[in-house]
């Protein structure tokens, strides 16, 4: 996808982020257990808020958030943050430099596809929260959230922070997955230290998790609407799609 791409999904999902957040701010979030919509609108406004600084600055602000972001009411510190975000993208090519957490790209190009992808799984967290529909994701949008989830989040953090996946994967045997959907595959192998990605899933795996783009986006960020069908087919153990499902979620926190 190309910068102004994200940028146009950004636009569309902020507008549906923003509509959602007003119904019921004081509704639980199931998704994000502990938080109200009112508190995922305001960490949406101080994610914004960050990766505009470290755009500005090319490098992430530390520590954060500042306290006085506190005293602010959600909605207007998302809406002022939102705003910087886009001065910040107006103001610079993707090429141009800009601090980020990820190594291999210290890009304003990273910042407009990771808050592009922020903001769709935020959103469906506001319409889970809210008790609204869940807008459908944009084909293309899924299908490159599906690869920066396994990539930018897993693999690279099991890479650079292996400990932190010790609990997980030190007992693993040396597991397969295969994620695919409309387009797009991918073959996932684990073990001690391990979680290596690759394009395209040709050879039998472990474990199949397949489904459209939309739904196998929405399954592996644990986003299902409760009580609903999930639209995945997932075939193996059990303990090996745990395995999966635990390394995602410590790359996540």
């Amino acid at each position: 996808m190309e910068h102004a791409r994200f940028l146009d999904c950004l636009a569309g999902d902020f507008a549906r982020l923003r509509n959602v957040v007003q119904i019921d701010p004081g509704a639980a979030v199931p998704s994000c257990p502990g938080w109200t919509v009112a508190d995922l609108t305001r960490h949406v406004g101080e994610v914004y808020l960050h990766k505009s600084l470290a755009i500005r600055d090319g490098a992430e602000p530390e520590p954060w958030p500042p306290k006085e972001l506190a005293d602010e009411v959600p909605l207007a510190l998302l809406d002022r943050a939102h705003a910087a975000l886009l001065d910040q993208f107006a103001a610079h090519e993707p090429a141009d430099p800009a601090g980020s957490w990820y190594a291999p790209d210290q890009t304003v190009g990273f910042w407009s596809r990771r808050m592009a992808q922020e903001t769709v799984i935020h959103r469906i967290d506001a319409e889970l929260g809210a008790g609204q529909p869940v807008a459908p994701v944009p084909t293309d949008l899924a299908v490159d959230g599906i690869d920066e989830l396994l990539k930018v989040f897993v693999a690279y953090g099991v890479a650079e922070w292996g400990s932190y996946f010790a609990g997980v994967l030190d007992g693993s045997p040396g597991r397969t997955y295969a994620i695919l959907t409309d387009g797009a595959a991918w073959r996932v192998r684990t073990g001690p230290g391990l979680f290596a990605v690759e394009d395209g899933a040709h050879d039998p795996a472990d474990v199949t998790v397949s489904g459209a783009p939309t739904a196998v986006l929405r399954w592996l960020w644990n986003r299902e609407s409760p009580g609903e069908p999930s639209g995945v087919t997932v075939e193996g153990a059990p303990e090996a799609v745990d395995e999966l499902r635990h390394c995602i979620v410590t790359a996540t926190q």
